[in-house]
């Protein structure tokens, strides 16, 4: 999943690998270069923390999954329309099969998860990326307390899958479909209260614009006369 044909993806490859080898707290950014056979100055270059390079593993694995989902869509035109709760089920599961090979690094990340802004806007990211690869709104307001809702659901079953040793990830499956349709109930109440918010606020904008209006029609010069329609031709 990684390409090591470039000096980033070598290092954020070579990082993953040392988490699996030893703590992620006991590995250094030297340790990474030198392992990589990199130069600190290469490094430095893409780098300043190992939060970074956690937070470029996370948009590498991004780039995977939205891959995926768009070779998922183009093969589903034929086929019967899916959900959204169907659809996100299938991205979250496209998820760890992307990130299962790097499963033993993450443990031991999320043993020192690290509290580095990076880390957590990349994260924070990842789920917007997702409710668009399964086709669901994540802009504007109502997009905004999904993605928030979606992060709750991920990490709870991100969990979940770190600790499901099981080929077909059974228990990992069972808690993301809990999640997620206890999510959907929810965010079904947060959204018709997200677009009566919205109504209210246009209705507001509209009264308080309204006087402006009227101010400027005063103001205006009179118009010009309206010429004489053109022929039809």
């Amino acid at each position: 999943m990684l390409d090591q044909s470039t000096i980033k993806g070598r290092l954020v490859a070579t990082a993953m690998r040392l988490a699996g080898e030893r703590p992620w707290n006991e590995v250094t950014l030297a340790q990474i270069a030198e392992a990589a056979g990199v130069g600190l100055v290469d490094l430095r270059n893409h780098f300043t923390s190992k939060g970074d390079l956690v937070a470029s593993f996370v948009r590498m694995v991004d780039d995977a999954v939205l891959a995926q989902a768009a070779q998922r869509a183009h093969g589903r035109k034929q086929a019967e329309k899916e959900t959204p709760r169907d659809a996100l089920f299938d991205v979250i599961m496209s998820r760890f099969d992307v990130l299962a090979p790097y499963k033993p690094g993450l443990k031991s990340i999320a043993k020192a998860w690290p509290n580095d802004p990076s880390v957590g806007c990349a994260v924070a990211c990842s789920q917007a990326w997702m409710l668009r690869a399964a086709g669901i709104r994540a802009d504007g307001i109502e997009g905004s307390v999904r993605v928030l809702g979606l992060a709750g659901v991920y990490m709870s079953v991100y969990r979940t899958w770190l600790s499901d040793d099981d080929p077909g990830l059974g228990k990992t499956m069972a808690v993301l479909d809990r999640r997620l349709r206890r999510g959907e109930s929810a965010l079904k109440t947060v959204d018709e209260c997200a677009a009566r918010f919205c109504g209210v606020a246009r209705r507001m904008r509209d009264v308080f614009r309204g006087p402006e209006r009227e101010r400027r029609a005063e103001s205006a010069p009179p118009a010009a006369p309206t010429p004489p329609p053109s022929p039809a031709v």
